[in-house]
């Protein structure tokens, strides 16, 4: 990020006699930002901005996002040419190292990760701590926090070597995590990975194999995983990611900043809206009650919400939403299941929704969430899981951002400001002189 020379914006505070030159400082595409950071010792004041909607806390050379456009782009790529012509390990490497890999780069990659994928023994006990019907995030979370305890002699942030090793630990060992949180909310024996299989299709199979018969991969379900993990790898100052950069940016543990992402993630407006969807269709339940719905959602003192439609970012289509619509009638025919009623249902809402000028005003169009729960749920994950399968493909832009930040030699602990409203100075009154 440069300064736009000569551009500068001048602050006057007549009343006191102080004014501030804020520099502008562009970035590559994009918005310019504006410098405020000598603000506060300039003029004392700070900005508001709750939310953080207006703030860009960070330099970032990752992702970027074109809201009114509906652009997105990894590493420059756009992620319509990924989603077509990639696979989710290579858009690992083009995250993690900012170039597409050779042929050879690739093949050694995929062999780190692939050769990494089980877990200590002991950690997997860990899952028998936990009740049966806890929730498979709540596992998850705790289990890769855990993981400082174990690998303690490569934590070194600022060892290169040491971020390196964690990167393909995590991304190799999450999906491990994953499934036995799934496995240990069915009572069923833990399945380990097979180097033999890819990233994909050796999730499947620890999900859903069992000892007792032979299990074998779907490659429709495996290819229609691995694009969902591509599109959601990364999506630039998200609020998980922002909280993964927070929690970095104090020295913890890189284990346990991941796992502050993956509390982050779990929130219903966040990782876990394509659970929210499911719900929501069902509540819906038949066409003929769209209308009714539809209805509650303009209405303010209704607490009934669209799930899956608009975006914090997007003001225009998600793209992530366009590619993953047209791969939901593919999956769905390919398996079988082209008769769901919940797809039936959700082709119906969007169209109605898509003519109604409330939400045409408003810019309310599908996002991703909208139909990926459709499409987890085609090919066999639990509602429960849906979320673990976001942080799955996430952990991967987290560990780009947590590396991004972590080797900036001018990071700073993340310290946002805020505007008190409470009570102003008081003496404290014994408690026999209160009335």
């Amino acid at each position: 990020m440069n300064d736009k020379p000569g551009q500068t914006f001048e602050l006057t505070d007549s009343s006191a006699g102080r004014s501030a030159s804020l520099p502008v400082r562009a970035g590559t595409i994009g918005p310019a930002g504006l410098d405020i950071s000598h603000l506060q010792p300039e003029l004392d004041v700070f900005t508001y901005d709750p939310g953080f909607g207006m703030t860009a806390a960070t330099e970032s050379r990752i992702t970027y996002i074109d809201g009114d456009a509906g652009v997105l782009l990894y590493r420059g790529y756009p992620i319509e040419q990924l989603a077509e012509k990639s696979s989710f390990m290579e858009v690992t490497y083009l995250l993690l190292i900012g170039e597409l890999p050779t042929a050879k780069q690739l093949a050694e990659f995929s062999g780190h990760i692939r050769y990494h994928t089980m877990i200590n023994e002991t950690l997997l006990r860990f899952f028998n701590g936990f009740h049966h019907n806890a929730h498979p995030m709540a596992m998850v979370s705790a289990v890769v926090a855990s993981m400082s305890a174990f690998y303690h002699d490569t934590m070194d942030i600022h060892n290169p070597r040491h971020r390196e090793i964690f990167a393909h630990r995590i991304i190799a060992k999450i999906p491990t995590i994953a499934a036995a949180a799934h496995k240990h909310s069915l009572g069923q024996p833990f399945i380990y990975p097979r180097n033999d299989l890819d990233y994909a299709a050796n999730l499947l199979n620890m999900l859903f194999a069992v000892p007792c018969e032979p299990y074998k991969v779907d490659p429709i379900a495996a290819k229609a995983l691995d694009l969902l993990f591509v599109l959601h790898a990364d999506h630039e100052q998200n609020a998980s990611t922002s909280t993964v950069r927070l929690a970095g940016s104090t020295g913890a543990n890189p284990y346990a900043a991941i796992s502050a992402g993956v509390s982050a993630l779990w929130g219903p407006a966040h990782g876990g809206a394509n659970e929210a969807v499911l719900s929501m269709l069902e509540q819906i339940g038949t066409v003929d009650n769209i209308p009714k719905y539809l209805a509650m959602a303009k209405d303010k003192t209704s607490h009934f919400r669209l799930m899956g439609f608009g975006h914090r970012v997007y003001k225009n289509f998600d793209p992530r939403a366009k590619i993953i619509r047209e791969m939901t009638h593919k999956v769905l025919a390919a398996l079988g299941r082209d008769d769901n009623p919940l797809l039936e249902l959700a082709l119906r809402l969007e169209e109605i929704a898509l003519k109604d000028e409330y939400f045409i005003s408003r810019k309310l169009y599908p996002n991703v969430d909208f139909y990926s729960g459709v499409i987890y749920s085609a090919i066999g994950i639990p509602r429960s899981m849906f979320t673990v399968m976001f942080a799955v493909a996430r952990t991967v832009g987290w560990v780009a951002h947590w590396q991004e930040m972590i080797s900036d030699p001018h990071m700073r602990i993340g310290r946002p400001r805020q505007l008190y409203t409470g009570a102003p100075r008081r003496d404290y009154i014994p408690v026999s002189k209160r009335t």
